[in-house]
Parts: structure tokens; C-alpha cells; sequence
């Protein structure tokens, strides 16, 4: 076995189709030499389905990240088939849609609650739930988009994803003293699932195609698939509370 991770195992969260980042997570990662376990949630014969088109088969756990004995059994789930973890991708993000496409001021508290404990909260809730299973070294990975600025049509999904940024800052601060390490992912915009259901979406894509220093494609998921692998690899053994840009350049240029 050889290859960036080789040896190490990661339970990667949100594969949807083979378009989504965590699919290239979980095919870059076992092309690099790590068992990869996935979780799935409502349709889950349809993750089964989309894990049967990785390098390897990947195990496929039911996880709702809002319920609390999902969380509380998932340690036991995944060591049915891992002795461990070594790596955790946090990609998972929901919010219903009087939270985007300019709905900022009328969304109800309800709504937004639950953006926030899908989209941000969760991130905590992962990563406890993971942590008997982890081990000095051991990292979590988490997906954003620049919660530095309001974004045209992201409304609260731009508010989950600043508590995701500032929660991350956190768990690296209280887990650090057991040796793990919290990262995210900044990604410039791709035509997932999760963006095609955000009304608007194309006013990102115009953007980037005209600013980004390094030109930025809206179907390439490896670059940030790339990025999560790097981070939970051993190359990165002294860097926590990061957000590393995958978007081109584009959050480093001016308007």
C-alpha cells in the first residue's frame, strides 16, 4: 500500500452523486491508500449505489446528523468495519429554501434553526461522535464557502457557513490538547446538488469565471477534494483552526 494516506481511514459524509466533492474525497483517498467509510442519509440506497463506483466498494452508514442516536451509535457502526479514524470529512450542508435566493429578511426562526444545526452545529456533533475512535494525529475536515462576505442569494447558508468557520476555530483550540486537528475547506463554486439548489447560483459562476487570477472550472471537484486529502494527511501535522481558499485565487482579489 503506498500513496499519501496510505494505511489511514477516513469516514467521509456527504456523497450524494459522483459530482460532489466528497465523492472525489473518498476516490482520491482510497486511490492514495486509505479505507474510506461513507455516511449517507434519506436516500441511502442511492449513496450505496454511488459507492459502488469508487476504486473500492465503500461500507455505507445511515447518518442523520440531527439525531441524536444516529450520532450516539455511529462509533459502533463504523468500527464494523474500521478498527479506527484517522480523518473525518465534514461535508454536509442543508437549508430550507425561504433561507436562500434573497429570502434573508422573511425566513422564519424555524428555518433558519435548522440550517444552522444542519449546516454549522453538526460539525461539533461529528466530531464527538468520531472522537472514540480517533487517536493523536487524527484530523476533521470541513467544507465552506468564504464567510468573509455577504453573498448575493446565500443569505443564511452565509450565516451557517461563518458559525462553520468560527466553530471550527474552536474545536481546534478544545481538541488540540488530544492531538486532532480541525480544518476547513474554502471551495470556489461547483455545479453540485447542493448548488443547484440555490436559486441565483449562476450570479457565482459569472463571478469567478471573470476574477479568479487562476481561472476557476465549476465541474472539477479534485482540487478540493485534494485540499481535504492534504489536511488530513501527515504532512500537516502542526496546522489547526485553518481555512485553506481552493477558489483560484478569487477570495485574494479586490472589487
Amino acid at each position: 500500500m503506498s500513496g499519501l494516506l496510505a494505511g489511514k481511514r477516513l469516514l467521509v459524509t456527504g456523497v450524494i452523486t459522483d459530482a460532489s466533492i466528497a465523492f472525489s474525497v473518498a476516490k482520491l483517498a482510497q486511490e492514495n491508500g486509505a479505507q474510506v467509510v461513507l455516511t449517507g442519509y434519506g436516500r441511502l440506497s442511492l449513496v450505496e449505489r454511488i459507492a459502488r463506483r469508487l476504486p473500492e466498494p465503500a461500507p455505507v452508514i445511515e447518518l442523520d446528523v440531527a439525531n441524536a442516536e444516529h450520532l450516539a451509535g455511529l462509533a459502533d457502526k463504523v468500527r464494523e468495519h474500521v478498527d479506527g479514524l484517522d480523518g473525518v470529512v465534514h461535508s454536509i450542508g442543508f437549508a430550507p429554501q425561504s433561507c436562500l435566493g434573497g429570502g434573508f429578511l422573511d425566513a422564519p426562526w424555524e428555518d433558519v434553526a435548522t440550517a444552522l444545526h444542519v449546516s454549522t452545529y453538526s460539525y461539533k456533533s461529528l466530531a464527538m461522535a468520531a472522537l472514540p475512535l480517533m487517536q493523536p494525529g487524527g484530523a476533521v475536515v470541513g467544507l465552506t464557502f468564504d464567510a468573509t462576505k455577504a453573498w448575493p442569494v446565500y443569505d443564511w447558508m452565509g450565516v451557517a457557513k461563518a458559525g462553520l468557520e468560527s466553530a471550527s476555530r474552536y474545536l481546534a483550540m478544545h481538541l488540540g490538547k488530544q492531538g486532532i486537528r480541525s480544518n476547513l475547506v474554502a471551495a470556489g463554486p461547483l455545479r453540485t446538488i447542493a448548488a443547484k439548489s440555490i436559486p441565483g447560483f449562476e450570479q457565482f459562476e459569472d463571478a469567478w469565471a471573470e476574477r479568479a487570477p487562476l481561472g476557476w472550472s465549476l465541474t472539477d471537484q479534485e482540487p478540493a477534494a485534494r485540499a481535504c486529502l492534504a489536511l488530513m494527511s501527515d504532512w500537516f501535522p502542526a496546522t489547526t483552526g485553518e481555512i485553506v481558499h481552493v477558489d483560484g485565487g478569487y477570495h485574494a482579489i479586490g472589487a
